[in-house]
């Protein structure tokens, strides 16, 4: 239920590992417009969503020699597709790249971001944050949503974002929380959708690979529950 192109990328994943698999995203992507500042005031580019690069548009370009740091093989394949070449790519998450760069002697960053983002800082790095695209909550589950779920499908949710919007429409379309199975990325993601499921599993970390771990096991151990997840 996670934004294109993130939704299609995880139901690829998943039908690789035998499930059946329905991208049904819970926001619309679209592009904010942005100044872009002098590229020689940094050291490197930093993207922790393959949304960025889709959506930062021409200006892109002007950043195409400075190393880009990117959260993940799919950032990494959203700012390829996008035209930058120099990658460094981090397998866990924004904190850890900063790390990394932090080790190759980077001292100013260019992170290009959404309107919701986490809020990273380092101590010896200077971040100069830009917004560049928006995800806009959907108003309602498309009806291919309401037929997957009527159908027992687990939902696999992303982040705590997500969680709240999940449970925000869930409600709203008269579903009952009792009767549900909920996959989440990360304990704070679970905790965000709230009280009253059936279950709300945590995967054992928060990438899409784990994630998918844990609805495999469910799917294969209950169909429609699994453990519930406790702080």
């Amino acid at each position: 239920m996670r934004p294109e192109p993130g939704a299609s990328a995880t139901a690829g994943r998943a039908r690789a590992l035998g499930l059946e698999a329905i991208a049904t995203p819970l926001f619309q992507v679209r592009p904010v417009e942005w100044t872009a500042p002098d590229p020689s005031s940094f050291d490197a580019l930093l993207l922790t969503s393959g949304n960025a690069p889709t959506y930062a548009g021409p200006p892109l370009q002007l950043y195409g020699a400075l190393p880009c740091y990117c959260v993940g093989e799919a950032t990494a394949s959203a700012a390829r597709e996008a035209g930058l070449d120099r990658l460094r790519v981090g397998a866990r998450d924004g904190v850890a790249l900063l790390e990394m760069m932090a080790t190759d002697g980077i001292r100013t960053a260019l992170h290009l971001c959404g309107r919701d983002h986490l809020p990273l800082t380092h101590p010896f790095i200077r971040l100069d944050r830009r917004i560049v695209y928006a995800a806009e909550p959907i108003a309602e589950f498309a009806p291919d949503t309401l037929q997957a779920l009527a159908a027992g499908a687990l939902p696999l949710i992303h982040s705590p974002r997500a969680a709240r919007v999940f449970a925000e429409l869930f409600d709203r379309a008269g579903l009952v929380r009792a009767a549900f199975s909920v996959a989440a990325i990360s304990p704070a993601a679970a905790q965000a959708l709230g009280a009253g499921w059936r279950s709300a599993s945590a995967a054992a970390s928060p990438r899409d690979e784990a994630l998918l771990e844990l609805a495999a096991k469910l799917c294969q151990t209950d169909p429609i529950g699994g453990a519930d997840y406790h702080e």
